[in-house]
């Protein structure tokens, strides 16, 4: 089908959309394939079998998180503390993750050749470098193409609180993107029937929209089509389903949702144990603002105490519950900060090394893998690059990075970008 009939026929959908269902819908709203489309892989045969990533957009200083230098000019202000592991040091302004170690990969040799927010997060996500010809996949995507799926009555890959950057689908069906939620605590919004219209107006409403759309159907049946069909019926599935409740935090306890912590990524981890709890495979929480070129211990004092409290509590709830053995939980950012302090107080982009963290299923944690140099500003041993971090991961749930899929184009990817994952780091 060529492009313009393809816009043609999304124009028309979300026309008859908004005027007749009185709702805003987006292609990306349910993130399953038609049953006409499913794959025939199966899903991974790793111990893990769900994903929790956590992005700190903005680039978060590794020398004032997880591998600070005591004892040189590139300290600053951080003071090095003890962790559940002897002989490894965190920030001080990591007091609960310290006393999470045991329980926790930290890779402290990650680098990558970008040092620019938008390519290095396009980057972390897909593995690939941005191109203005193609657009790759996230991991969430990819792991939905290679047959993950849970509750099939909720969205399979959520994104919470992510900006609009994020490279959704890539070149998969548009079926596989996350489902966005903006704000954790409202959870997902345009899931319920316009006030004012009874289910029996919503139905006939749903049925006359049907009766126009067949003919286009039958003129231009294609996956794309199926596929978009597909998302309308279970958009209006998901409007009457009483599973929606798994994105309500509210019926969390007060004491609960206060010990993630009352701030949007706290409540987001929250979420993101809610949604894992209903087998969701990929939730990724988004952590904007780590782009400190200026005030930066002002600035850390504000969301490093945000991230210690609810991701530490996030580990400590999953492994209560359960849930740890089968939920891989990632802690990424798109490349790290220089040793030098600037004339702002802050630190620049530096992406010759940084920090990222592992934790959960597949993983063998109470580990350090890598090391930078003395100051922390380049890789001193076992250089680990974006691709094999996210192998990795692909590596805990059993994927094979090594098969191939062949984009629109013509031309075959691979998941990871087809690097190996790390075994040392695999448990």
């Amino acid at each position: 089908m060529s492009t313009q009939a393809e816009m043609t026929r999304r124009q028309h959908c979300a026309a008859l959309a908004r005027y007749f269902l009185g709702v805003g819908c987006s292609s990306a709203l349910f993130s399953r394939l038609s049953r006409a489309e499913e794959v025939t892989v199966s899903r991974g045969s790793g111990k893990a079998k769900r994903v929790i990533y956590l992005f700190m957009q903005g680039a978060m200083s590794h020398l004032d998180s997880f591998d600070p230098k005591p004892g040189t000019d590139a300290q600053g202000e951080t003071q090095a503390i003890a962790t559940s592991v002897p002989g490894v040091h965190f920030g001080d302004r990591f007091p609960r993750l310290a006393q999470q170690a045991h329980r926790l990969a930290v890779i402290r040799s990650m680098h990558t050749a970008t040092g620019a927010h938008e390519q290095g997060k396009y980057l972390m996500r897909t593995s690939y470098n941005q191109l203005n010809s193609i657009r790759h996949p996230g991991l969430g995507a990819w792991m939905l193409d290679r047959g993950f799926r849970g509750d099939e009555d909720l969205p399979q890959n959520i994104l919470i609180g992510g900006e609009n950057d994020h490279p959704m689908a890539g070149f998969l069906p548009p079926g596989l993107a996350p489902v966005p939620v903006g704000d954790p605590e409202l959870g997902l919004q345009n899931v319920r029937r316009p006030t004012g219209v009874s289910a029996g107006q919503f139905s006939r409403r749903m049925e006359l929209c049907d009766r126009f759309d067949r003919q286009f159907r039958a003129r231009y049946e294609s996956r794309e089509v199926a596929a978009y069909n597909q998302m309308y019926q279970d958009a209006v599935r998901l409007m009457g389903s009483s599973k929606l409740s798994a994105f309500d935090v509210q019926q969390e306890s007060a004491s609960v949702r206060a010990a993630y912590g009352e701030n949007k990524f706290g409540q987001g981890c929250l979420l993101a144990r809610r949604l894992v709890e209903q087998d969701i495979p990929f939730v990724e929480v988004s952590f904007g603002g780590w782009d400190m070129h200026n005030n930066l211990y002002e600035r850390l004092d504000e969301l490093a105490p945000q991230l210690d409290q609810g991701m530490s509590q996030l580990i400590d709830d999953l492994q209560a519950r359960g849930l740890l053995e089968e939920t891989l939980v990632a802690l990424v950012t798109e490349f790290g900060r220089t040793p030098l302090i600037n004339q702002n107080a802050g630190r620049d982009h530096h992406p010759a090394v940084f920090s990222s963290i592992l934790a959960g299923a597949g993983i063998r944690v109470g580990s350090v893998y890598g090391a930078s140099d003395k100051t922390g500003a380049a890789v001193d041993d076992a250089a680990v690059s974006v691709a094999q971090l996210n192998a990795t991961i692909c590596g805990a749930l059993g994927i094979d990075t090594q098969a191939e899929t062949i984009a629109p184009n013509g031309r075959p990817f691979k998941i990871a970008d087809g690097a190996d994952p790390i075994k040392e780091l695999l448990a």
